[in-house]
């Protein structure tokens, strides 16, 4: 029991490791941001979640933004963002803190 639950705790390091290991890296800059029109909030709770350019592979998409509910009281949206490093750019993606 114990040797099947260290094998388990293992494995699922291993997976975490490749979730973070794996980072896109776009050669080509990201365009500007896109101006949305925010409409009104659906609810006194929710929270603006800006849009932001993703890779599909080939080319920027834009992802429009939304209208969220914080997961918790005081949790704060930290949007996504685009940094230059190794030889390119990589997406950090948005989260909630």
């Amino acid at each position: 029991m114990l040797r099947r639950g260290l094998l388990g705790l293992v494995f699922a390091s291993a997976l975490t490791f490749s979730a973070v290991a794996a980072e896109v890296v776009v050669r080509v800059a990201p365009p500007a941001a896109v101006v949305e029109t925010r409409g009104v909030a659906p609810g006194p709770n929710y929270v603006w979640i800006s849009g932001y350019q993703q890779w599909n592979g080939s080319a920027y998409v834009w992802v429009p933004g939304r209208w969220e509910v914080p997961p918790r009281a005081g949790a704060r949206w930290v949007a996504h963002r685009w940094v230059k490093r190794n030889g390119g750019w990589v997406l950090i993606e948005g989260r909630w803190r």
